[in-house]
C-alpha cells in the first residue's frame, strides 16, 4: 500500500517568520521559568490554491501536549506573573 504524496510545504513568509520568532521568544521565556514544551512548533495551513501559487496567509504556534506537572508549573508561572 502506497500513501499519497504529501502536499508541498508552504513558502516562508513574513507571517511564518513572525510566528517562528514568537515561538522562540515563548520557549526562551518558559526556559527561564524552568518549563519546557518540547513539542512547540509553527504550523501553517496549506496554500489555498491547488498549485501552491498563493502562500498561506497566517501561521499558528502549536504548543503541543505536556504532562500534568508541566501544566501546573505553567499555570503557576502565569498566575505569579499576572499578580506581579
Amino acid at each position: 500500500m502506497t500513501l499519497p504524496p504529501k502536499p508541498p510545504l508552504p513558502r516562508r513568509t513574513p507571517r511564518n517568520q513572525e510566528a517562528v520568532a514568537a515561538r522562540d521568544a515563548l520557549a526562551a521565556a518558559l526556559r527561564v521559568a524552568g518549563i519546557q514544551l518540547p513539542a512547540m512548533d509553527v504550523r501553517t495551513p496549506w496554500p489555498d490554491a491547488e498549485d501552491g501559487a498563493r502562500p498561506a496567509r497566517y501561521a499558528l504556534i502549536h504548543l503541543g501536549v505536556c504532562s500534568a506537572p508541566v501544566a501546573q508549573a505553567l499555570a503557576t508561572v502565569i498566575r505569579n506573573g499576572a499578580a506581579g
